[in-house]
């Protein structure tokens, strides 16, 4: 996997963050489509939100409207409205929808969509009212069913202010400590980051080398051969000799077993010595920029060059396998020099079968995991090199190939001193006709018989591997059936934000309401390996966090590492500034469609994170930038960039305003006119 040189600078750390190349799941839930129906195109919307990008959801969701409107669509319709965002971020068209709500919401019928919207409604109605007089709602969202209750608490948590918002941040956080680990959140979260398994394919293995003009050699010299013992054996039977004719018989049955045991015995050997150069170890080295400049010469050297490619990734997680997984008793250097050979017919044997079928290394890991444990295990069973104990030859079979021919040579030998004197002419003519054409037939004959011999075997070893590789595969999806999905994800992710959120506040020690706003940013750790589904945002397995409370003293910036598996964090690190230090705010786009957060001080320290990555590794049907946006917006940018940008152009003024703002943005959601 890549690693694009990623880097998170903060004046407090100078730390640096970078990230993989990861897997890109084909699941259609982020799909858009023109030609959707209304239905279809709300579920998507709902999809978004669930995954806690409101930007795509309030455009599906209030495009779905138009022609598809039920209690349910209104209740999605509301939360969208004000998710990840406050009153001061809606648009003028927003607040005007916000305000005519009841006019644009026709609800239907009684069901727990529509007691939601009511909640919805009386808690907007309830932002910045005295405490006696949110408890009636308070304890009608308290009594409110599932899932309703709980889309409320995660989506209100930035619209809402006053005492209602710490009524809200409480339950919201109680049930994010009890969803935080919840489902088996740390045997299953692992899963999400590897891709659907692709299937094992049978390698065919190299087709016998026996040419036309070799089987022409083996039939004519065979043809001769077999007249020219028989011609021998006329001239023996007519010479009316017992003895002769005796020593004939035991040469042709010398010749029988000499020849049937000399095949299996040179098979043996032959096979035993290309499996030891093919296991031998020695040093390989890769001429990239050799064959990525070969491959621009040429169509043919294009298939060349991505065989390379693939070869070279391919190697980097056959390496890294065989690291994991060192038998006991060995080091891994002493493991990674038995295996060198045994890696590197594996990259070879997988270039070839994958090489060109445009499968990622990704999908065929679990395959590469499966063989390296696979010779863990023999080696710590002392098989990894029974092949040569297998194709070591009985001393039996040795004896009867030698016995064979001593036989042949004796008995032929005796055969011939009888018959010579009798036929001269003939028989010598005959004898050397015999040994020609046996010398020739020999050669032709053994050849043509050791590559069917050695292609069978082949066939045997590559089929009994194949199926061993389907029992993995079943075990492997066996293994990924409960692998969550990208709702999931965001469900724990916003979890450990809400988290991360409660620790800075008690160490400021401050209240939700107490806090004038709040950000986040969720940028990707150095090396974090990243999965996505098709059209939605980048998650990776290490987060960095970074958590802005504004306060009437200035701003307090909150990073932790987050160990996203886990669910743990780890690296926190504080900052403190006062608002007259913000220099500027700022999102730099790098040609490569990376996005970097830039915040900068007036002393001259900055602090530079790396939101998003340039990499958007696009699939088919998906717009470039599509994957960008998303993935800023689930990483909460947006709402971050209001804050801080307001703190940098207006400081503590802003501050000072809010209060009259946050008035007549209320006096127009409720005023009518």
């Amino acid at each position: 996997m890549t690693e694009p040189g990623h880097r998170v600078e903060n004046v407090a750390t100078d730390s640096h963050i970078g990230v993989q190349a990861g897997t890109v799941h084909n699941v259609t839930v982020y799909e858009m489509d023109p030609r959707d129906s209304p239905e279809i195109t709300f579920r998507k919307g709902v999809s978004f939100l669930k995954g806690r990008m409101p930007g795509p959801a309030r455009r599906l969701i209030s495009d779905a409207m138009v022609g598809y409107a039920t209690n349910e669509v209104y209740f999605y319709w509301l939360l969208a409205m004000v998710s990840r965002r406050t009153r001061h971020e809606l648009t003028k068209d927003e607040t005007c929808q916000l305000r005519d709500r009841h006019a644009t919401m026709a609800l239907r019928g009684e069901d727990s969509w529509r007691d939601g919207v009511r909640i919805i409604d009386r808690l907007l109605e309830s932002a910045g009212k005295a405490e006696d007089d949110i408890r009636v709602v308070v304890k009608d969202l308290d009594a409110l069913r599932e899932p309703q209750r709980s889309l409320i608490l995660e989506h209100l948590e930035l619209y809402l202010d006053g005492p209602i918002e710490d009524h809200l941040w409480h339950r919201a956080l109680s049930k994010a400590k009890a969803d935080q680990m919840a489902e088996r959140r740390e045997d299953r979260i692992w899963k999400f980051f590897h891709p659907l398994p692709a299937r094992p394919l049978l390698r065919e293995p190299q087709p016998p080398d026996t040419p036309a003009k070799c089987w022409v050699r083996a039939v004519a010299s065979a043809f001769v051969l077999v007249a020219a013992t028989a011609n021998l054996g006329h001239l023996i039977l007519q010479s009316g000799r017992a003895v002769v004719m005796v020593a004939y018989v035991l040469g042709l049955a010398g010749a029988s077993v000499g020849i049937r045991d000399t095949v299996l015995w040179r098979h043996r050997v032959v096979r035993r010595r290309a499996k030891d150069r093919e296991y031998r170890v020695r040093q390989i080295k890769f001429e990239r920029e050799f064959v990525a400049r070969r491959a621009k010469q040429h169509p043919k050297r294009k298939a060349k060059a991505e065989r390379g490619n693939f070869a070279k990734k391919a190697e980097h997680r056959i390496n890294h396998y065989f690291a994991k997984y060192v038998p006991p008793g060995l080091d891994r250097d002493q493991w990674a020099a038995e295996t060198e050979g045994i890696r590197r017919s594996l990259r070879d044997e997988l270039t070839e079968v994958y090489g060109e079928t445009r499968t990622g290394v990704e999908k065929i890991a679990w395959l590469i995991r499966h063989r390296a444990s696979q010779a863990a295990t023999r080696r710590r069973k002392g098989t990894l090199w029974s092949y040569r104990r297998e194709l070591t030859t009985p001393r039996l079979t040795k004896a009867r190939a030698i016995l064979g021919f001593l036989t042949l040579a004796g008995a032929g030998g005796w055969a011939a001193a009888g018959i010579v004197p009798d036929e001269p002419l003939s028989a010598t003519g005959t004898l050397l006709l015999l040994l020609i054409s046996g010398w020739f037939c020999a050669r032709t004959c053994l050849h043509i018989v050791l590559e069917r011999r050695r292609y069978a075997a082949d066939r045997a070893e590559t089929l009994s591997a194949y199926l061993d590789d389907l029992e993995a595969l079943a075990r492997w999806r066996a293994k990924l059936e409960d692998k969550p999905d990208d709702e999931k994800m965001a469900t724990w992710l916003d979890c450990d934000r809400k988290v991360l959120l409660e620790e800075a506040l008690r160490h400021y020690r401050l209240t939700m309401s107490g806090v004038i706003a709040h950000a986040f940013i969720e940028a990707p750790a150095r090396g974090s390996e990243r999965a996505r589904l098709r059209g939605g945002p980048w998650r990776y397995k290490k987060y960095q966090l970074l958590v802005f409370l504004v306060t009437q003293e200035g701003v307090r910036q909150f990073t932790a590492t987050l160990d996203f598996l886990k669910g743990t964090f780890h690296n926190r690190q504080r900052l403190n500034y006062r608002f007259e230090s913000v220099a500027s705010v700022s999102v730099k786009q790098s040609d490569d469609g990376g996005r970097d957060f830039q915040l900068a001080l007036v002393n001259g320290n900055q602090i530079s994170v790396e939101v998003n990555s340039g990499m958007e590794e696009l699939q088919l049907g998906e717009r470039p930038g599509a994957v960008s946006e998303v993935s800023l917006d689930a990483a909460g940018l947006p709402h971050t960039l209001h804050v801080l940008e307001a703190i940098a152009a207006e400081g503590k003024k802003w501050v000072d305003q809010r209060e009259l703002r946050t008035g007549n943005l209320s006096a127009a959601l409720d005023d009518p006119e």
